[in-house]
């Protein structure tokens, strides 16, 4: 067999490969999170949200909604620097955002094992 007619055969069976792949993994709605800031928004999406009084304060005054919180543990970023640190048996996560009016905001989230309360609200000055 020639390197054309072998080269045709593998692309062929690439192509098939790849659509099969592609139409099982989106079946699933599969994401695949191997960097930590994506890991550690993952974990805090997973898990039920629970507001303290602090950033119930900010709810109120309409600086946010739940809306503006779920777009942060989509798309917002992870302040390692002063992350993972431990407080109130479990782990404090400092996350920066935006909220629907495109302005700034931070979140302070306490990440338990089996939920996640949202510690306070503030916007943030760049």
């Amino acid at each position: 067999m020639k390197f054309p007619q072998r080269l045709a055969y593998y692309l062929l069976g690439l192509l098939i490969g790849g659509i099969f792949v592609f139409y099982f993994f989106d079946a699933k709605d599969t994401q695949f999170c191997y960097l930590p800031n994506c890991r550690v928004l993952k974990d805090l999406r997973s898990k039920p949200l629970v507001i303290a009084d602090e950033a119930q304060i900010k709810f109120d005054q309409a600086l946010v909604n739940m809306e503006d919180i779920k777009m942060c543990l989509t798309y917002g970023d992870v302040d390692f620097g002063k992350s993972n640190v431990p407080e109130q048996n479990g782990k404090l996560y400092i996350i920066e955002g935006q909220n629907s009016k495109k302005e700034p905001i931070t979140l302070e989230m306490i990440n338990y094992s089996e939920k996640v309360m949202i510690k306070d609200i503030y916007p943030r000055k760049e």
